[in-house]
């Protein structure tokens, strides 16, 4: 009897944990929402359409600033800070990122990007948020699978975030943990399940960017899809080693008066963000989802939008702030689908959505997530093996250009951080 009021405080808990994922998903969403219309409001018209070179760079300074002193392991997408802590075996290691106060700051300094204008999604950072929750949820009723509940917490947060279950669940198998246990299939399963039903009492059943009925035709459409899997794995595997490159090069320059340093990184990532914002109409502000949708309803964007769209976000990735990768990447591949759709003469609607598997996956790495993720956002399953197909070749350029996985890659940077303070408070204590 007592084993059994344990499973059923075990199981209660860790329902209140995926609900409270499936919640703060669907609220953590709205205020994203606002905070870019904010963001708007205030450069929009009467000629001020030079604020954004005073805001954007003065609030990457303020947010890198809060990040480094009040909320350290909130920086950046959060997906890589939970696979390195899927990697560490040490609970004081895991607690430096996965904390309340972490989950505190990640939602808010990322909100406080988004109103700064910043090249930014809400994806990743909802990924270290469900992460959190459902190990607080684990640490309460009792349950020692740290590792399976983080699996767990990661999808419940992608699929929340998208509206997406199924992108949650190959999520977690092929990001998260590049491997698959038997044991943790119920945990993610179930977490995801409730999770969702959660955010969909919230916001209701909805697909990201809405319908596309364009489909891909054999074999007039096949050289779009070439196309775009080809320079989306170009573009993508680019943005993947310079991101990587430039991180590892301002961690080291930082070494040295670090905090200064930080806020040297975050003023300048914010500038060349603004200067490309401004030449860009405002558009390259942002999650990018306007951008992508408009793409994806069969309108045509300048066609060099990818380019700054790109640049902004490797500007604002780069930059010491908290913020994902997911929304503003999809909007790069929706530009360079639109571009060489215009090119190529084929359907604008059709290479928006062949774009983003394209580069999404050339970025990630991950090409089961980006065409999953893809068909469920736009509501479209006839494009599967066309999306599939562009998704794989993304990937397989992707990966001659920039072996190392981005997330995984810089996971190992957190990881690094993680034993060195440890190593740090050790010798602390000793000398004490």
């Amino acid at each position: 009897m007592v084993t059994s009021k344990r499973q059923w405080k075990s199981r209660l808990v860790f329902w209140i944990g995926a609900l409270a994922i499936g919640a703060v998903s669907a609220a953590f969403a709205r205020l994203a929402d606002e905070a870019q219309i904010l963001f708007h409001a205030v450069i929009g018209g009467g000629g001020r359409g030079w604020l954004p070179l005073i805001i954007t760079p003065l609030g990457f300074v303020l947010c890198a600033w809060l990040a480094d002193r009040f909320f350290p392991g909130s920086q950046g997408s959060g997906i890589p800070q939970a696979i390195a802590i899927r990697h560490m075996r040490d609970d004081t290691d895991r607690a430096r990122y996965l904390t309340m106060r972490i989950v505190f700051g990640k939602i808010a300094l990322t909100l406080a990007g988004l109103a700064s204008g910043a090249s930014i999604g809400r994806e990743g950072p909802t990924v270290q948020v469900g992460a959190a929750l459902m190990l607080l949820a684990g640490r309460i009723g009792g349950m020692a699978q740290a590792r399976g509940l983080i699996l767990a917490g990661s999808a419940a947060g992608i699929a929340a975030a998208f509206n997406t279950p199924l992108a949650g669940i190959v999520f977690a198998i092929e990001e998260m943990s590049r491997s698959y246990q038997a044991r943790t299939n119920g945990v993610v399963l179930s977490t995801v399940i409730i999770a969702g039903i959660a955010s969909l009492a919230i916001v209701g059943n909805y697909t990201y960017f809405g319908f596309t009925n364009a489909t891909a035709q054999f074999p007039g459409d096949w050289p779009l899809v070439i196309a775009c899997g080809v320079v989306g794995g170009v573009l993508g595997g680019a943005f993947s080693k310079l991101v990587l490159s430039l991180t590892n090069r301002i961690r080291r320059w930082r070494s040295i008066t670090p905090r200064r340093r930080v806020l040297v990184v975050a003023f300048l990532a914010g500038l060349v963000l603004a200067l490309t914002g401004v030449a860009y109409h405002g558009d390259t502000f942002g999650t990018g989802y306007e951008q992508a949708r408009f793409a994806i309803e069969g309108h045509v964007l300048d066609p060099t939008y990818f380019l700054a769209k790109f640049v902004a976000t490797v500007a604002s990735t780069v930059s010491g702030i908290p913020g994902g990768l997911f929304a503003p990447s999809l909007a790069v591949g929706a530009g360079m689908g639109s571009t060489l759709g215009y090119l190529l003469g084929g359907s604008a609607s059709l290479a928006a959505v062949l774009g983003m598997a394209g580069y999404f996956a050339g970025v990630v790495q991950a090409p089961m997530t980006a065409f999953v993720i893809i068909v469920e956002m736009t509501g479209n399953h006839d494009n599967v093996v066309p999306v599939m197909a562009s998704a794989m070749i993304g990937y397989g350029v992707s990966r001659m250009l920039s072996p190392q996985p981005l997330y995984h890659g810089l996971s190992r940077l957190w990881i690094a951080d993680a034993l060195r303070k440890r190593r740090a408070e050790e010798q602390g204590a000793r000398a004490a």
